[in-house]
């Protein structure tokens, strides 16, 4: 949306004024997942996935991988990549008509928190090759915490 001298239209620098834009993106590939799959099993599930994530994903490959991808995503909108937050604290929850949300527990709230980050959104897609989640989360422009 600019006009000719390449400016935001009327109103648009309004919304972009207002608000700060954490951003994340990951991509995961299917075969390289596999084959971590492959060697953690149980273990890496449990470590990485809430009961419920793994419930709502039935063992199937793109489900894990995408979800794996979005908390990746999260961290990175976070600002603090995995450190220091463990993957379950960042949950991939699924509305009843499919639409993927994120829920924040412990460190990753904390974390939402200090950044003044009010809404989260979470989009998730795959191929026959790889999963990716785009994450974004708003904050009122005025907290400049980075903390």
């Amino acid at each position: 949306m600019t006009d000719r001298t390449g400016l935001l239209a009327k109103g648009v620098e309004d919304l972009m004024l207002e608000e700060q834009i954490h951003a994340g993106v990951d991509q995961v590939e299917l075969e390289e997942f596999t084959r971590i799959l492959a060697t953690g099993g149980d273990e890496f599930l449990g470590t990485v996935y809430t009961d419920a994530e793994r419930e709502h994903c039935g063992g199937r490959l793109e489900r894990l991988a995408a979800r794996f991808a979005a908390k990746e995503a999260a961290t990175k909108a976070l600002g603090t990549g995995l450190r220091g937050i463990g993957p379950r604290e960042i949950e991939v929850e699924s509305e009843a008509n499919g639409r993927p949300r994120l829920r924040l527990h412990g460190r990753a709230h904390d974390r939402a928190q200090a950044l003044g980050i009010t809404s989260v959104s979470v989009s998730l897609t795959h191929t026959q090759t790889a999963a990716v989640a785009f994450v974004v989360a708003l904050a009122p422009l005025a907290n400049t915490n980075d903390s």
